[in-house]
């Protein structure tokens, strides 16, 4: 049996049209006015509403062993949250610590995700280390399907990298074909500045974000841009914050540097006198790099609507309440981190397209279509066209509500936009043709996801 959308308003990254969606056999088959179906197929009416291409967040963690705990979500909890916002694919972060086996490490993901997501997913490898051992299984991972690799220049001895790993771990993207994203702060630094504000009775939430200030964020995307350019490796940086990151992004890109940019949901919305606040009200709020002052808000939609911050993300990574609390004492044994998975393509339509300025394309775009592009995804994913995977996102336009953890599928007990307003849900949700979600409700199939394998491009 199949599924015909009729009258559906197509809107993709760089067209738009009216017209029919036929879908056989998990891929669009046939786009255009007037289609025949046959009389056992399902026929959805999205007249009046817009159809968009599933979108994909790049930037999530699920199953995630930090500080201590573990993330609050389950595969299975985390795809059929992002569902219900309109995601149908994500790509998690491998993140074993420098103590961790790294294939191991990769198997155990894997493990996690398998036969548990309701949607889509792939994966960035984080490289942690680099020994005599990394080359030999970092192939075997790029063999698997896995073609992005993560570094992190903070999380000293835990997830970080030195300069000198990172310069292997480049020069074996760049023979390998693969593309490099990059946590881009000075863990030495973060460090000594952390040191510093404990020692002088400064544990608050509050203090999170001098202790990662913009030029150490800065610091580490030139750094990071910089090895870029020397080793010809390709280079994306992930949850970029602030002007001081974003210009050196940038420069870099003027001289000719592969280096590509995502900046994720909180730091578009929040800024840090939510960290601020008093007790686990701060707590709740604390994500590296930190919430920024307002003034970046602006300068991050203005670089999304040129195009100059490529995707954005969520960096989703739920710890609940108590698990914050765990960090009463200092700020420093905060688990940082924040759900989104959810929320990110609501928020980005309401206060960027409804509510901003940002072109519906763009939003299309950087939600979807240009992640698929960078992360070898597309055009099975990130587009409205024939051949491709039928993941699709019919939207309700007309909905209006507001944001609470108490209607959210997310396994965590807070949501950080708590109360914010949207105009827009999606009102039905496909993953490879069959219908995950209607009306924000999930009524599919657990379990449907599949791993995407990809090819690497970046030679």
């Amino acid at each position: 049996m199949g599924l015909l959308i009729r009258n559906a308003d197509i809107v993709n990254a760089d067209s738009r049209s009216k017209g029919d969606i036929w879908i056989e056999n998990e891929t669009i088959t046939r786009i255009g006015e007037n289609l025949d179906a046959p009389p056992n197929a399902e026929v959805i009416d999205a007249a009046g509403r817009m159809v968009f291409p599933g979108f994909i967040d790049p930037h999530v963690h699920i199953y995630l062993p930090f500080m201590a705990t573990f993330a609050k979500d389950t595969h299975e909890s985390g795809s059929i949250a992002a569902l219900a916002g309109g995601t149908t694919t994500y790509i998690e972060m491998v993140c074993p610590s420098r103590n961790d086996d790294a294939l191991e490490g990769y198997q155990l993901w894997k493990s996690k995700a398998a036969g548990s997501s309701a949607c889509d997913y792939a994966f960035h490898m984080a490289v942690t280390r680099f020994d005599d051992r990394t080359e030999e299984q970092l192939r075997e991972i790029v063999a698997d399907g896995t073609a992005s690799f993560k570094i992190f220049l903070a999380y000293k001895n835990f997830f970080g990298v030195d300069d000198d790993e990172m310069y292997q771990t480049l020069t074996l993207a760049k023979k390998l074909g693969v593309i490099v994203t990059a946590h881009c702060e000075n863990a030495e630094l973060v460090g000594r500045l952390q040191q510093e504000l404990i020692a002088a009775g400064k544990t608050g939430p509050e203090f999170h974000e001098p202790s990662r200030p913009e030029s150490v964020e800065a610091e580490g995307t030139g750094r990071f841009a910089t090895f870029l350019e020397n080793t010809g490796a390709a280079g994306y940086v992930v949850h970029l914050s602030s002007k001081g990151a974003l210009e050196a992004a940038m420069a870099a890109k003027s001289r000719g540097v592969r280096i590509w940019v995502e900046s994720v949901l909180p730091h578009f919305l929040l800024d840090k006198t939510y960290a601020e606040r008093p007790g686990v009200e701060g707590m709740k709020h604390v994500m590296s790099p930190p919430l920024r002052d307002k003034r970046n808000q602006k300068v991050l939609w203005d670089a999304l609507a040129q195009g100059f911050v490529d995707t954005v993300g969520t960096d989703h990574c739920p710890f609940d309440t108590a698990q914050k609390l765990m960090g009463a004492a200092a700020f420093t044994q905060i688990p940082n981190g924040i759900p989104g998975i959810e929320d990110r393509v609501n928020l980005m339509y309401t206060y960027g397209v409804k509510r901003g300025t940002l072109g519906l394309h763009r939003f299309v775009d950087a939600a979807s279509t240009r992640a698929a592009k960078l992360f070898g995804l597309f055009p099975r994913k990130g587009t409205i066209a024939v051949g491709s995977d039928a993941d699709l996102v019919i939207y309700d336009d007309a909905y209006r509500g507001r944001l609470t953890a108490a209607a959210q599928q997310t396994n965590c007990d807070y949501n950080g936009f708590e109360g914010m307003e949207i105009e827009g849900r999606a009102a039905v949700v496909t993953v490879r043709g069959k219908v995950q979600v209607r009306d924000g409700k999930f009524v599919g199939e657990r379990g449907r996801g599949r791993m995407l394998k990809r090819q690497p491009a970046y030679f």
